[in-house]
């Protein structure tokens, strides 16, 4: 390209219903794409999306590709596949007298693993999800590792070979895990028998217990590596063929890939490691919450994003993140870092029911997805859903959705609520509608509340930043009803979770796991980690990231002496550690330990016991430089556009509304409820008594009346 050209960095998410994508200019300018997600072919929603950005920029979409330098992606491919129950048929090797580790899971605990708090209230109904591998088709090999890592009994590599035969051949599995006990102090067992598996079935997909998950907890570790052969092969194929279109279309640049710990790794890596891509569209959603609150200067932020599909929440506290203690997707554990997200499944695609014994209507979990969607899309769908009821309560335009490229069909979405909720619940369709909207309110109020109030932390100290298509409307009224400082809907709203991608850097994850005192020498802890940085600095170099661009971040694992979980906690002070370090790791580990499970649960006296050693090897990406305007009046009379019914909370039923272009409203302009605000990716619903500003990075900033 001509020297002097505009590049472009490309960051596409692949959501349940919508597939989305930020286009950054290397002049600053940020693009905005958006398009429904096309399951089972996702690549192609991935370039209808790319393209809806080249649209708008004069460009087409091959024209865009061959000056982008550089493509980041996220994508629910892997969640999907264990969702859905359509990953490759599994098989396992375990060590004989342990194959029954998959299935016990962790004993009655199991039963309810995952389940709801309402089916949770009935424990006896409960049972174990089917595991992704069934019974017959685990094997037992004769081998045996003891905790020091000691071959106590060797490998039978015939016994192996014989049930690699049996499993491809009368079981027909495709993938195979392999998962001996104690294999992550030495792992030469299970190294061989992947040796084996190559000869034998060249064809079966292998993952090692001692590859993706090398730590202690026997199930957890089998069940990540199942986790990950399961779904490895799809996402393999996925990322592959996904990778041959970008580049048949002009593309030439590397392909990073978005990791359920927020950090960015490249694709042939991530093809090889599916378990990481867990929820990693979340994931880049609270890192894009983070980066936007660092620049509005805002370090405690609850970040909740709504979409087709499910209301997920995070919480960032003192601009750290949190992460999860006990993973899961679906009802199946993994071992893999991931930062925390709380979900539901309430979403503009939920499906709305009504239960015929208690006459008691439901929002979600089910969904109708982005096809054939809600019943408004005129797609087929034939189930009421969120979305339609935002459609009747006026929010949603039906010649404005998705920038006018579907118009709604709002008689349709009136005809079916009207058989289906208002009819049996013996209310009108306005009545039935307003209902429902304060349900899923009250839903979402809930869950947030779950992750703050529950755990100690107060809302009103934080900002909510709301993204997702549907969460706008929603927002200012839970937000209010949170009392939360203020609530931020970004000029990214239903596109936050590429922009988040923008927002990421590289990060390879190490761990070492060894049980040491606290008062273990700081030369011993030091010298763990400079085998990983040795690890992390050369992976890094050979992604052409060096120098300055460079961090190593330390972490441990801590422990009172005899409990279970631990509490990962960041080594602050300088490293390579001292006495004085260690000593303040201690100290922040008992301060964590304390914000988890309430204050003067700490007791030093116990012991204290380090039981893992992580690094992250960071490779620094460049920054989006935000565009920034300077703000100008607050009348948006220019951008009124009508007015038409809408609910209103404070009145308790429609009222008129005054309803507002977003592309018309410039910075300090400020818009009072009740009003609708509509962008062309999502739309804002403020109710009497809030006040909405737009900021100088064409944010809107919610308040409220005193």
């Amino acid at each position: 390209m001509p020297d002097g050209a505009t590049t472009y960095l490309v960051a596409t998410d692949v959501g349940g219903t919508c597939t989305d994508s930020i286009v950054l200019a290397s002049d600053g300018a940020i693009h905005i794409g958006k398009a429904l997600s096309t399951p089972p072919a996702f690549a192609d929603g991935v370039l209808h999306s790319i393209a809806s950005a080249a649209g708008p920029m004069g460009l087409t979409l091959e024209a865009l590709l061959a000056r982008t330098h550089l493509f980041i992606h996220g994508s629910t491919v892997v969640d999907n596949a264990v969702l859905t129950r359509d990953g490759a048929r599994t098989g396992l090797l375990a060590t004989r007298g342990f194959e029954d580790t998959l299935h016990v899971t962790r004993g009655a605990y199991g039963r309810w693993a995952g389940l709801t708090e309402e089916r949770i209230k009935h424990p006896v109904k409960t049972d174990r999800a089917p595991a992704l591998t069934p019974r017959d088709a685990v094997a037992g090999i004769p081998e045996r590792v003891d905790c020091d890592g000691d071959v106590v009994l060797p490998l039978d590599e015939a016994a192996v070979e014989s049930a690699v035969r049996f499993l491809t051949g009368d079981k027909g599995v495709e993938a195979i895990a392999i998962a001996f006990l104690w294999s992550f102090r030495n792992p030469a067992h299970e190294r061989r028998a992947r040796e084996i598996v190559a000869r034998v079935a060249p064809g079966a997909y292998v993952t090692l217990s001692s590859d993706i998950a090398p730590v202690p907890g026997e199930f957890e570790r089998t069940s990540t590596a199942v986790i990950n052969a399961y779904a490895g092969r799809i996402t393999h194929e996925y990322l592959t063929s996904l990778q041959a279109q970008l580049a048949a279309r002009g593309y030439r640049g590397a392909t990073m890939v978005m990791q359920g710990y927020g950090g960015l790794i490249p694709a042939a890596e991530a093809a090889d490691r599916a378990v990481g891509m867990i929820e990693c569209g979340p994931a880049a959603g609270v890192i894009g919450a983070r980066f936007l609150g660092e620049l509005m200067g805002d370090a405690d932020v609850i970040a909740a994003d709504m979409g087709g599909t499910t209301f997920k929440v995070g919480v960032i506290q003192n601009g750290q993140l949190e992460h999860a203690r006990e993973p899961m997707v679906d009802r199946f554990h993994y071992v893999a870092p991931k930062i925390e997200v709380v979900s539901i499944g309430a979403g503009g695609g939920s499906v709305i029911t009504v239960d015929p014994r208690t006459r008691l209507p439901q929002v979600g979990p089910r969904s109708a997805g982005a096809r054939p969607g809600p019943v408004c899309y005129g797609q087929g769908g034939t189930e009421p859903t969120l979305t339609d009821v935002m459609l009747m309560i006026g929010y949603m335009d039906p010649g404005q959705f998705l920038g006018g490229t579907i118009t709604l069909d709002r008689a349709a979405a009136e005809r079916v609520f009207r058989e289906r909720v208002a009819g049996p619940l013996g209310l009108s369709v306005e009545e039935a509608a307003i209902g429902i909207y304060r349900i899923a309110s009250a839903q979402i109020t809930d869950l947030i509340r779950e992750i703050t109030v529950e755990r100690g932390l107060d809302p009103r100290d934080f900002v909510l930043h709301a993204f997702g298509g549907t969460c706008g409307m929603l927002a200012a009224a839970f937000g209010e009803e949170l009392s939360v400082r203020r609530v931020v809907i970004p000029y990214t709203a239903s596109v936050n979770c590429a922009f988040g991608l923008v927002a990421a850097d590289i990060a390879h994850e190490y761990a070492v796991t060894t049980t040491l005192p606290a008062g273990t020498p700081a030369e011993t802890v030091n010298a763990i980690f400079a085998g990983m940085e040795e690890q992390g600095r050369a992976q890094l170099a050979a992604e052409g990231v060096t120098g300055d661009r460079v961090r190593m971040e330390w972490s441990v694992d801590l422990r009172y002496s005899r409990q279970v979980h631990e509490v990962t906690t960041p080594v602050a002070a300088p490293v390579p550690l001292d006495g004085a370090g260690l000593a303040r790791l201690v100290d922040d580990f008992e301060a964590l330990y304390e914000r988890k499970y309430g204050k003067g649960s700490a007791f030093r006296e116990a012991g204290i016991e380090m039981t893992m050693f992580r690094l992250t090897a960071r490779g620094l990406m460049s920054r989006p430089a935000l565009p920034e305007a300077v703000e100008g009046g607050a009348d948006a009379g220019a951008a009124l556009i009508g007015r038409r019914p809408i609910f209103d909370a404070t009145a308790g039923g429609m009222a008129e509304g005054m309803i507002y272009d977003f592309t018309r409203l410039a910075p300090g302009m400020e818009v009072a409820g009740p009003a609708v605000i509509h962008t062309p990716i999502t739309t804002i619903a403020l109710h009497r008594g809030h006040r909405a500003r737009m900021d100088r990075w064409r944010n809107i900033v919610v308040g409220y009346d005193a």
